[in-house]
């Protein structure tokens, strides 16, 4: 006798899709956090959103919610949940934590939602073969590491001003996950980053130093990649 399924395709669907939306909610959490003083659990939250956008992707793949949960739009959810919790929860710490001086926070924090927002709303976001067009608006990243570095408030300055106009423009960014060239040492740096962004997180202010120059060390392998594939790989690559 066959076994029974504990859920259909289209329940598990459905599951899936709220697993998407948790995301927001851990953000919600993630500002709490920080605004109560907590800027460890904030961190720890922010640390959540990346898991829950990292595993929502290949398992949606896998499940093919398309087909059997059409009736929400997982592309739109995902882009929805993602501009809270990559976008606006992170340009929301940046400002509780006084990141920035008074009288420029706004104009930073405006400039990284606008850009943020036409970013998410390119119908070119992503190539065929999954590259990003432009920075893809990764703050919940970019945000953290400031922080946790300690960086100066003229890198913290320059950083933005680069990283909104990049968001613009046709320079392109691997998709960590999809991208075939050079997969298995951009997942390995990855995760290492990773896991290396969460120790400093849980322990901030007080995380070991000498993980510090891996968070400057991976962005600066994507960047390399980036410039690569932007200027310098065959058509077809």
């Amino acid at each position: 006798m066959a076994r029974k399924l504990l859920f259909t395709q289209a329940q598990k669907g459905f599951l899936l899709h709220a697993f998407t939306a948790s995301g927001a909610i851990a953000g919600l959490l993630s500002l709490s956090a920080v605004m109560s003083g907590n800027i460890r659990a904030g961190l720890i939250w922010l640390i959540v959103c990346q898991l829950i956008d990292g595993f929502d992707g290949p398992l949606a793949r896998r499940l093919d919610i398309t087909t059997h949960a059409p009736q929400i739009n997982g592309h739109i959810l995902d882009l929805v949940v993602d501009y809270v919790t990559c976008v606006v929860v992170p340009v929301a710490l940046l400002i509780e934590l006084n990141m920035l001086p008074k009288g420029q926070e706004f104009w930073f924090a405006a400039l990284i939602i606008f850009t943020g927002a036409l970013w998410f709303a390119r119908t070119d976001q992503e190539t065929e073969d999954h590259w990003f067009n432009g920075f893809p608006a990764a703050w919940n990243i970019v945000v953290p590491t400031l922080l946790i570095l300690d960086a100066s408030t003229a890198a913290k300055q320059l950083v933005i001003l680069f990283l909104c106009g990049l968001s613009l423009s046709k320079v392109q960014f691997p998709h960590i996950v999809r991208v075939s060239k050079l997969r298995p040492l951009t997942l390995a740096i990855a995760v290492v980053y990773f896991v290396s962004l969460a120790w400093l997180s849980a322990q901030y202010p007080d995380g070991p130093g000498w993980l510090e120059p891996i968070l400057v060390g991976a962005p600066l392998y994507i960047v390399g990649l980036s410039i690569w594939k932007t200027w310098f790989a065959p058509e077809n690559q």
